[in-house]
Parts: structure tokens; sequence; C-alpha cells
């Protein structure tokens, strides 16, 4: 029987330190920095295909597996299926015993439903704040900057260098580009 520990964090600017810590003798630990909202997570799997029947997976907290009911219950079907338990530390959960299975399930529900509250009452915030007319949204920064980008890209400069040099993301520069394409073709489709 081997203890695997899972860390995660959602955002690069995010530390695992205290993850970690916490899962300190684990003889194994995956980690990464990546949305749970995400489901391609490749530290999540190769944990899942690392584990062995017996293993023991543990995780600081539940939110850090998964983030809704569907999701978890997808995982505690291929836990069950590898016969393997999960654990939960802060929460004091382990799957390894039928009252610990039913109480994930419960919990699991329960966040996901406090979760969908959080969104709905964000969402009701943002149209009150649009309706009094204090929301603008996000400027689009990228958007705002196309201009200068396809100057720039017109000019030789990588498309690194153009997001570095105009404070937008590569992915924006991208996507602007992929934007300006679509138009172009469009356009030429159209005479």
């Amino acid at each position: 029987m081997a203890t695997i520990g899972y860390a995660r964090v959602s955002t690069f600017g995010q530390s695992l330190d205290a993850q970690i810590e916490a899962l300190n003798g684990c003889d194994k630990i995956f980690q990464e920095k990546i949305s749970g909202s995400k489901r391609e997570r490749p530290a999540l799997d190769a944990a899942l295909d690392y584990v062995r029947d017996g293993d023991v997976l543990i995780v600081t907290k539940l939110d850090r597996l998964a983030r809704n009911t569907a999701h978890l219950l997808e995982l505690v079907e291929v836990f069950e299926t590898k016969g393997v338990t999960l654990q939960i530390k802060n929460i004091g959960i382990d799957t390894g015993t039928p009252t610990g299975r039913l109480m994930l399930t419960m919990i699991g529900a329960i966040a996901t439903f406090e979760r969908e509250i959080m969104l709905e009452r964000q969402a009701e915030g943002i149209a009150k704040a649009k309706q009094d007319g204090r929301y603008k949204g996000r400027k689009p920064t990228a958007q705002a900057k196309k201009t200068e980008l396809l100057e720039l890209i017109a000019n030789g400069m990588s498309k690194r260098q153009a997001a570095s040099e105009l404070g937008i993301s590569e992915s924006s520069v991208y996507r602007l580009l992929d934007n300006v394409a679509a138009m172009s073709e469009q356009c030429a489709n159209k005479t």
C-alpha cells in the first residue's frame, strides 16, 4: 500500500507549499498549477494512472480534487474500480468506510450547490450594476491594440515580442490574428 498525495492551485501566482507540507509523509506527491474547472489536468491524470489496488490518494481539501459533484463522483468511481481509497485531510473523510463514501457524496453535493449559488449571486450583482450603469465590464485591452499589433507583425516582429511590447498575452496575439484572418477570409468569400 502506498500513499499518494495530490496538490493543486489554480494560478501560477499561488503557492503549493502549504499543501505539500500537509502531504509530507506521502510516498509520492503529484502537483500542478491549473484551474480546477479544467477536466484535463495532467498531474491528476498521472496520479490516477499511478495508483494501484490498496493505495490511498490524499488531498488537503475537496476543492483541490474536484469542483463539482459530477466530477467528484466520476473520480470516486475510478478509485473504487482501482481499489483505491480517497482521504480528504481537512474534513477527515476516508472513502475506505461506507460512512466516508456517504459523507463525501453529500459534501460534494453541498459544495456544488454553494458554488452555483455564489455564481448566481455574482451574475445578479453584475446585472444590477449594469442596470445602474456602474458596470462596464473589463476593457478590451488586446482588442484596443489590434492596429498596433498588426503593424508590429507586418514589420517582422515575432508574436512573442509583439505580445511583450504591447503588454498583452501571446494567446491574445494569436486570437486577434486568427480573428483578422477569419474576417479577411469572409471578405474574400463575399467577393
